[in-house]
Order: C-alpha cells, then structure tokens, then sequence
C-alpha cells in the first residue's frame, strides 16, 4: 500500500504538510507550551512526559510506522515562508476493504487560529485521502461546544450527522462529540430531476 520507502509531502497555498521528525522537538514544543491553555479543553490529558524528548521521538516512530503500514497519515503543519510549525492534523484509523474510509483529528497553535491554516490543510489531506489512497469517506468529531471547530469542518465541505454518546475522553472526563463526514462522492441533499 503506502510502502516502506513512501515519502508524503502536500502541498497547499501556503503549507507543507508531511511527518513529523526529530528534529521538530523543539518547535512543538514550544508551540504546545505556549498554546497550552487554547488546547487542553479538547484534548485527552496530556501524558507527565509529554514534552519529553523521548515521548517525542516515540511520537516519529509511530508516525512513520502507522504510515507505513497504511493505518493512517499523521502529518505536521508547515508554514512554507518561514518554516514554523503551525499545528498537526492526522487521517488515523484507515479502514479498507468495503468501508475505505479514515478519520480525520487536527489541532492548531493558538497564534496561528482563526487564520484559514487548519481549513486549508483539510482541504489538502482530504484531497489526497480521495485521490492518492482512494478512500470513499473521511469522518470527523470535536465537541458540541467546539464551534470553530465545527466552523472549519463545515467551512471545508463536512455535513454534520449526529451525536456520539460518551465519544472521547478529552480533558479528563468522557464526552459527547458530534460526528461530521465528507464523502468523496457527496450526494446529501441532492435530487436528480429527470
């Protein structure tokens, strides 16, 4: 499928996307510091060594071998004109067989929010998932009352379908989600007149 030697790198208007690597340490985690407040209400709890230089490398690892292996692609957010990391979105959980279908997650630092960075890069890794892995549906969660996050889901052509009962648990306690999909070839609420 991907292969041992597949290379990902997508390319939108003013990103790269591709995966993380070592040498990223540092730019993560100060973007993860300094953001820490934005981002910990729609996270599960963070890990005692989640900065640590060992959690991070365990972090490629996995990155590279869940590539490999076709179960998903866990990509860094790269700004183009200067190089800085500006968030992560992961298509995890590939699925084959009659359901060819992955599920999207993301997260932004919080200088770089509400700036079309995320919107962007959903564009792109979902071009890809239709195109390049030939999938048929990519699904998404956040919490109800994640509105930007709803915001960007529907702004980058996902329709909402309803409410996952204690879905993930984020910040420490299970919680409801609503659940959002883009369909390769959407038909929702289109008629044929004939």
């Amino acid at each position: 499928m991907f292969g041992r030697k597949s290379k990902v790198a997508i390319e939108t208007e003013r990103l790269t996307l591709r995966l993380p690597a070592a040498p990223d340490h540092q730019q993560w985690v100060e973007l993860r510091k300094i953001s820490a407040e934005y981002l910990t209400p729609w996270e599960p709890v963070w890990a005692e060594d989640h900065f640590s230089k060992r959690a991070f490398g365990n972090r490629v690892y996995w990155a590279r071998k869940t590539f490999d292996t076709g179960r998903g692609v866990p990509l860094f957010m790269i700004r183009r004109a200067d190089n800085a990391l500006v968030g992560a979105i992961t298509l995890d959980n590939i699925r084959r067989g009659p359901a060819q279908t992955g599920t999207l997650g993301y997260w932004t630092g919080q200088e770089f929010a509400r700036q079309g960075y995320m919107s962007e890069a959903i564009r792109g890794l979902v071009h890809y998932a239709f195109t390049d892995l030939d999938l048929s549906r990519i699904e998404a969660a956040c919490l109800p009352t994640n509105t930007p996050s709803r915001g960007v889901l529907e702004k980058s052509g996902f329709k909402y379908e309803g409410v996952a009962q204690a879905y993930l648990q984020i910040n420490g306690r299970w919680c409801n989600h609503v659940l959002y999909s883009s369909l390769r070839s959407d038909r929702r609420g289109k008629t044929d007149v004939g």
